[in-house]
């Protein structure tokens, strides 16, 4: 009879550290609310940020050791954190836009240029490549940690924004200003 119950409490007690092991590794890899970046180098919190975007379930893939690609609806944005060591970290957001030959160095997209960030307050408008690429990049301030759901709703500020100049544009120009994939089938995590 002693047996018995020295059986049943090594097998009560193998139970316990068995569900107790597995709780820890269902905590360890759940999908983070906050990412503390705190005291991180730019690569560090770069490495930190696609992780978090991974185990959250984000299509994302690193495309350098400072910047991450990441899916967003039908969008796609480069993030790259920028750590400051006076405390007021930022998580830099891009969008890139090709633009149509034709525009190259154009008055107008010039005029276009400087109109939006004179109007605007949600990004900045930037010509790169001579006039071949548009970059909308914007910001996102912290200090040592960022919500994960504060990010997705930085991301979906500045869609929206993006949205609301396509709409103010002129008919066609959706044919002249098109997105830049960022994301390589082949690179996708």
């Amino acid at each position: 009879m002693k047996k018995l119950i020295l059986a049943a409490c090594v097998l009560g007690l193998s139970a316990c550290a068995a569900t107790d092991a597995s709780t820890e590794n269902t905590t360890a890899n759940a999908a983070p609310k906050m990412i503390n970046l705190a005291n991180m180098t730019d690569e560090q919190a770069t490495d930190e940020l696609y992780n978090s975007l991974i185990k959250a379930s984000y299509l994302a893939t690193k495309l350098s050791p400072n910047s991450v690609a990441v899916q967003f609806g039908d969008n796609q944005f480069v993030l790259q954190p920028s750590m400051s060591e006076q405390g007021v970290d930022r998580i830099l957001t891009n969008r890139l836009f090709a633009v149509h030959p034709k525009l190259h160095g154009s008055k107008d997209l010039l005029i276009l240029i400087g109109s939006l960030n004179q109007k605007l307050n949600f990004a900045k408008f930037v010509i790169r490549d001579n006039g071949g690429v548009i970059q909308v990049q914007g910001a996102a301030t912290f200090v040592d940690s960022i919500e994960l759901e504060e990010l997705r709703r930085f991301l979906l500020w500045t869609d929206e924004g993006l949205k609301q100049v396509g709409k103010s544009l002129p008919k066609g120009s959706e044919n002249l200003i098109k997105p830049i994939p960022v994301i390589k089938e082949d690179t996708a995590a």
